[in-house]
């Protein structure tokens, strides 16, 4: 552990639980690295991982957004490149895209597709599957709509879905309002309510803790969330 992370640790009780509006004041004040952190919230979920039914994912466009330019790729075929770049893609192609991709290029934050490139695109879930860039029908990055999907990719609309029982999420900047974090936590937490699978006995949120980028994690009360 650094010196940095140690002299923060010292000043507060990390293993204490928060009221949400404590626990964005302490995240703030543990957010002392020389560039701007991003707060990231993780959920513990009362999930069965292996049971299909119960996984959790969909996405959310948040109040506040994440304070970010988001650059968004689509694949698509000549006839509908234009639409794309009109509708405010960073970077659009087909075959040579695909390609530049296969090779290692992900410079690039959200990946949109229309439905007749996807036998192609497949082809790179191992490189855009594990940096969760993978388009998805279910998630509407798959369409023939691209300027509903661009615009909703560059208003920071993210993407959610569990690794194992939890689920991560880049929240707010830690440069934003108080009140505004708090809006985008207490918005994230009641869109994975609404997630809540059939076959899920008891409480359905164990924990939820938030963070910044190089700062250690602060567990809220979850009664100070509406649970």
């Amino acid at each position: 552990m650094g010196k940095r992370l140690k002299m923060i640790e010292e000043k507060n009780d990390y293993s204490s639980y928060f009221s949400l509006e404590e626990a964005v004041e302490l995240a703030i004040k543990s957010s002392t690295t020389k560039f701007i952190e991003t707060i990231d919230i993780c959920m513990n979920l009362n999930i069965d991982p292996k049971n299909g039914e119960q996984n959790v994912r969909g996405k959310v466009k948040l109040p506040i957004g994440l304070g970010k330019q988001i650059k968004v790729c689509v694949f698509a075929n000549e006839d509908k490149q234009q639409e794309a770049k009109d509708a405010g893609a960073d970077i659009v192609g087909a075959d040579e895209l695909i390609s530049k991709v296969e090779n290692g290029f992900v410079d690039f934050d959200k990946c949109i597709s229309t439905p007749d490139m996807m036998s192609k695109v497949g082809k790179l879930g191992k490189v855009l599957g594990p940096r969760n860039l993978m388009p998805n029908p279910k998630l509407g990055s798959v369409t023939n709509d691209l300027k509903k999907a661009v615009d909703d990719a560059k208003a920071g609309e993210i993407e959610f879905r569990n690794n194992d029982t939890l689920i991560h999420a880049a929240i707010a900047k830690a440069n934003f309002q108080n009140q505004d974090i708090m809006n985008n936590i207490k918005y994230f937490f009641n869109t994975i309510l609404k997630e809540r699978p059939s076959g899920v006995k008891g409480d359905f949120v164990k924990k939820v803790t938030i963070s910044p980028t190089m700062g250690p994690g602060i567990n809220i009360d979850l009664g100070s969330l509406g649970a």
